[in-house]
């Protein structure tokens, strides 16, 4: 089993990986003719949105006793699965375009 700070060490480095898949998105969305534009913008909305609900849950790891580690650990996991999905259909759509 990984220690806290190794968990959170993993999450935070992926994390950081779909910052920068984001980070390139959002520059083809801004490069986007106006239709394919909307598209992107709303595609990126639901992203913003579900990493936002990961980095709550990485913060909340973070500072959770070790008491509550593992309940808190549960929320984090579902929250990256979701996370994980937005990615891959936000990564086929933007393969698209």
């Amino acid at each position: 089993m990984t220690t806290r700070d190794e968990y959170v060490a993993k999450l935070q480095r992926q994390l950081d990986q779909w910052n920068a898949d984001i980070a390139v998105w959002e520059s083809k969305a801004r490069a986007a003719q106006a239709d394919a534009k909307k598209r992107f913008e709303l595609e990126l909305g639901e992203l913003r949105a579900q990493r936002e609900k990961a980095l709550y849950n990485l913060r909340l790891l973070e500072s959770a006793s070790a008491s509550a580690w593992a309940e808190v650990t549960h929320g984090a996991d579902e929250a990256w699965e979701r996370m994980r999905a937005a990615i891959e259909k936000a990564r086929k759509h933007f393969e698209k375009a």
